[in-house]
């Protein structure tokens, strides 16, 4: 048993190197190699729309067999892939709910759009509050479990919450509002795609979400990757599109990251 935990250590190593790698020429989302400032072995953190498992399996390398990354994928052929990288890398650690997340628990309609006949699994999103298709524009819709952040923490006896992340094409501000109890108790960094082509999509606008955020929890700060390091900054810009808020107690904890060997 030893030698096969150890050969599962070494294969989810290689994979969150390859990962750096990948970010370094923009295969891969650069924000990867800011999570080491963020996360440690045995923490417990929460990937919100993981995909194929891009910040999964990073979390998983770096909070280790001690550790936990719960993995929120709403899609059955996203949800395939996280199964079998959590096989194939020996990494327990890496539970998938097969669930969106939102304000409330329930069942909610998925929306993958279809553009020249091919599925963009990126692009997927919920239509609960979304706008309708524009006449002509193709779909594929799905039904979907859904449930809370304070849900998930309270049904799975969850330690402290350090990290969490959510790329959900428009619906973090639903994402952060079903996340507020464990916000208030844990104070967890958390790392948002905010953009207002997606935001608008349910009738949101970035500055108005950034405002809330300050405004309910104002020790929280705002912060790109930049250079190679979590950088300030007041407001978001077209110059990124994922944003790490953080309080001070986690400030401390950021600097810049050697690239994984």
């Amino acid at each position: 048993m030893p030698h096969a935990a150890t050969t599962a250590s070494l294969r989810l190593r290689l994979a969150r190197a390859v990962l750096m790698l990948a970010s370094r020429v923009r295969a891969a989302e650069p924000e990867l190699r800011g999570l080491p400032a963020l996360v440690r072995a045995g923490d417990t953190v929460i990937d919100i729309g993981a995909s194929h498992g891009m910040y999964a399996v990073t979390l998983a390398a770096l909070v280790g067999p001690r550790g936990r990354v719960a993995a929120f994928e709403p899609h059955p052929r996203q949800q395939r892939t996280l199964r079998r990288w959590a096989r194939l890398l020996g990494a327990p650690q890496l539970e998938l709910t097969p669930s969106a997340v939102g304000r409330a628990a329930g069942a909610v309609t998925m929306r993958l759009p279809i553009v020249l006949g091919l599925p963009i699994y990126g692009r997927a999103h919920l239509t609960d509050g979304a706008a309708t298709p524009r006449p002509g524009e193709r779909s594929r819709e799905w039904s979907t479990p859904v449930m809370s952040v304070d849900e998930w923490v309270a049904s799975a006896g969850a330690d402290a919450v350090a990290f969490i992340k959510a790329d959900v094409e428009g619906f973090e501000p639903g994402v952060i509002d079903g996340a507020a109890a464990t916000i208030e108790r844990d104070r967890p960094a958390f790392l948002l795609e905010i953009e207002d082509r997606h935001l608008q999509r349910y009738g949101d606008v970035a500055a108005d979400f950034v405002r809330e955020i300050v405004r309910r929890w104002p020790d929280y700060r705002m912060h790109v990757w930049r250079d190679d390091a979590w950088q300030p900054v007041d407001e978001v810009t077209l110059a990124a599109r994922n944003y790490l808020f953080a309080v001070p107690s986690a400030l401390e904890r950021l600097r810049p990251v050697a690239p994984a060997s």
